[in-house]
């Protein structure tokens, strides 16, 4: 006798695996029945992918998408309790079977992300005035101990390809496709204005910058991010300090600021 656990996992390893074994019992008419159900699983793991990944599937074109998808669908089968979960971990697959096109893994990561802001929590953003108005009174241990609170799930990444070109011309089947590499690496930030994801690109910087105080780091402690190695000299303090001075100043006028806090 197999327990229920062991013909689960059995079953669940005949979805995935067209060469596993059928769980114990099993004959002709249900190795019938779970080819039709594989089939149906795949299928709809493969639906999930192609409304998640629009823009990628646009790019890379049908065929080479359905291969990749498949590969991840059997590789990488979702975990959660809906099969929207598909798509975690598709721009890792990308970044593996599309080695030679590295902008694909870029979008890719792009189109999830904005997928998971569209059902991030609600919150309101702080506005430059309510920031000024807070910190008016702010001494330089205040400023040095000030951390953020950023939007749920809104992310930052260094990326090496123009993907606000990219997604423009995806959106608009007329466009002439250009050459995607940029001149210098820049970050993608990605947030949410009211209901709709968004995204920019900006300077390289924001990347550390956004990822340190997303971890919980102090404005103080984001100004030595931004110093980076070596032996820090007055000027260098001052050009860092004031780098930070305008990299806040846009995540304010973005919407990206929910929370302010001050560190122990």
């Amino acid at each position: 006798m197999t327990s229920l656990a062991d013909r689960q996992e059995a079953f669940l390893r005949a979805i995935l695996d067209d060469s596993a074994t059928l769980p114990e019992g099993w004959g002709n008419r249900q190795a019938a029945g779970m080819a039709v159900y594989r089939g149906n699983y795949r299928s709809a793991l493969m639906g999930a992918l192609e409304e998640t990944f629009e823009r990628t599937r646009l790019y890379v074109g049908e065929e080479p998408f359905r291969k990749v998808g498949m590969h991840h669908a059997i590789k990488h089968p979702p975990t959660g309790w809906t099969i929207d979960e598909a798509g975690a971990g598709f721009d890792q697959t990308c970044a593996e079977l599309f080695a030679r096109n590295p902008e694909v893994a870029e979008l890719a990561w792009l189109e999830w992300t904005m997928m998971e802001l569209a059902t991030a929590p609600d919150h309101d953003p702080i506005t430059p005035q309510d920031f000024a108005a807070t910190s008016a009174e702010f001494g330089d241990e205040e400023w040095a101990n000030l951390q953020l609170t950023f939007q749920p799930r809104s992310a930052a990444r260094l990326v090496a390809h123009d993907l606000d070109g990219m997604w423009r011309s995806l959106s608009d089947e007329s466009a002439a496709r250009r050459d995607p590499r940029l001149e210098t690496p820049q970050t993608c930030l990605v947030w949410r204005e009211g209901d709709r994801p968004t995204f920019v690109l900006v300077e390289a910087d924001h990347a550390d910058a956004f990822a340190a105080m997303q971890q919980g780091a102090s404005y103080g402690e984001m100004i030595a991010v931004l110093l980076g190695e070596g032996e820090p000299t007055p000027e260098t303090i001052q050009n860092a300090a004031m780098r930070a001075g305008g990299i806040l100043g846009r995540w304010l006028n973005e919407g990206l600021i929910v929370g302010l806090g001050q560190s122990a």
